[in-house]
């Protein structure tokens, strides 16, 4: 079982920086590959990044590539998403998300989904 939690979100100005984080309470971390989706208001839910379960395979959109890091701590059960550069279209929920096949990650099909953490930046 997965049970994914996020926190890290916050008010940040554009050009800033901030680090999210992901904690999965579960025992299987490291048989999942995890990843972020965020969604804006009005907007549907876009993909950000994944990480495989070892962490030798990473994936960007196009969007954050160069912006934005995915890395994960297996010992800690945790999946972080370093964020720098913000820009104003970067104002978005962001989730956590996780599953063994990580084509399910990064399509946005994954079996367990975080609650969500708030990211807004401004201008």
């Amino acid at each position: 079982q997965v049970q994914l939690v996020e926190s890290g979100g916050g008010l940040v100005q554009a050009g800033g920086s901030l680090r999210l984080s992901c904690v999965d309470s579960g025992r299987t971390f490291s048989n999942h590959a995890v990843g972020w989706v965020r969604q804006a208001p009005g907007k549907e839910r876009e993909f950000v990044a994944s990480i495989t379960q070892s962490g030798g395979n990473t994936y960007y959109a196009d969007s954050v590539k160069g912006r934005f890091t995915i890395s994960r701590d297996n010992a800690k059960n945790t999946v972080y998403l370093q964020m720098s550069s913000l820009k104003v279209e970067d104002t978005a929920v962001y989730y956590c998300v996780g599953d063994e096949d990580v084509d399910k990650v990064w399509t946005m099909l994954s079996d367990f989904w975080g609650q969500g953490t708030q990211v807004t930046v401004s201008s």
